[in-house]
């Protein structure tokens, strides 16, 4: 009798489980998990996205992409460079920013909130705004003040436009990740930092020599999401630079868009998307791999 009832109760828990969950893994099969399986089976396939009909090319998209495709080399060079320099720029910021609002600064709560708010803009706004800032707002502060660096092409320059984009993508992401370590610096246990300070331990050996390593947690997932999200980007640089000057900021999913949708060559952005998510899933696993394992208990 009490296995039947312990039986009755565990069905109903798995369909309650089930019933929870079946409309999210319904919505993200239909709208992830299809799509996914389509690009990859037109990845082998020659279409032009339009035609009824596609041709069956085997791996001809994947060898042309590494042997006779200067663009999509040039956007995996930009890609790499704009993300080593926007994940090392942000999360280095965040930490001293998350420390600075840890501490008795005043305003903490001003701060936090003005830091907070570019997060939620859109992207697309955003490279607008900064668009409009680096021509017209920069040629007006030339004029009235004189100085050299308003006067600098920041997005018809080759150079300074790739500095731009990581410049822009970092004001914009901060505090978003400036309110992760904040939370996990709050974690971290008074006592310890109390005992350390009573070894005679400075500020700066406490916060290297534990504030670091109890907020590692933090530290894998801010590292994990701003090295996919920067893999990723696409709005901010189409709508600040559009890929330009030339195809200097032109990032992999930027020339997966062009090659899909402007060039009409849907098989072979197809392949293009998938190199993407495989080169996104192997770096990912090997970082989110590397901060667990510098994970510590407190």
């Amino acid at each position: 009798m009490q296995a039947n009832s312990q039986k009755r109760r565990a069905r109903k828990t798995a369909l309650e489980f089930a019933g929870y969950v079946a409309p999210a893994v319904f919505f993200i099969t239909l709208f992830v998990g299809i799509p996914f399986v389509m690009c990859i089976y037109y990845s082998f396939r020659k279409w032009n996205g339009i035609g009824k009909t596609s041709e069956f090319v085997g791996l001809e998209n994947y060898i042309r992409l590494f042997t006779n495709d200067p663009a999509f080399v040039s956007a995996l060079k930009y890609t790499f460079i704009y993300a080593i320099g926007t994940v090392l720029i942000v999360n280095v910021l965040a930490i001293f920013f998350a420390a600075l609002l840890e501490s008795k600064i005043k305003g903490r709560g001003f701060f936090r909130a003005a830091f907070y708010i570019p997060n939620i803009i859109s992207l697309v706004i955003i490279g607008f705004i900064w668009k409009f800032i680096c021509t017209r707002v920069f040629e007006a502060l030339m004029s009235i003040t004189g100085w050299g660096i308003f006067g600098l092409s920041w997005l018809g320059d080759s150079q300074l436009a790739v500095f731009s984009t990581i410049i822009v993508s970092v004001w914009q992401s901060l505090g978003f990740y400036i309110l992760i370590y904040v939370a996990g610096m709050q974690g971290v246990p008074t006592e310890l930092n109390e005992s350390a300070d009573l070894d005679g331990a400075g500020a700066v050996r406490r916060f290297f020599s534990i504030t670091i390593p109890l907020i590692m947690p933090s530290i894998s997932f801010c590292m994990f999401h701003s090295v996919a999200n920067s893999l990723k980007m696409f709005e901010l640089i189409f709508s600040l630079t559009g890929g330009g000057p030339g195809t200097s900021t032109t990032s992999i999913a930027l020339d997966i868009y062009n090659t899909a949708f402007n060039n009409s060559r849907y098989g072979y952005g197809s392949a293009k998307s998938v190199i993407l998510f495989i080169i996104v899933l192997v770096i990912s696993v090997i970082q989110v791999n590397f901060f667990k394992g510098k994970e510590v208990e407190a």
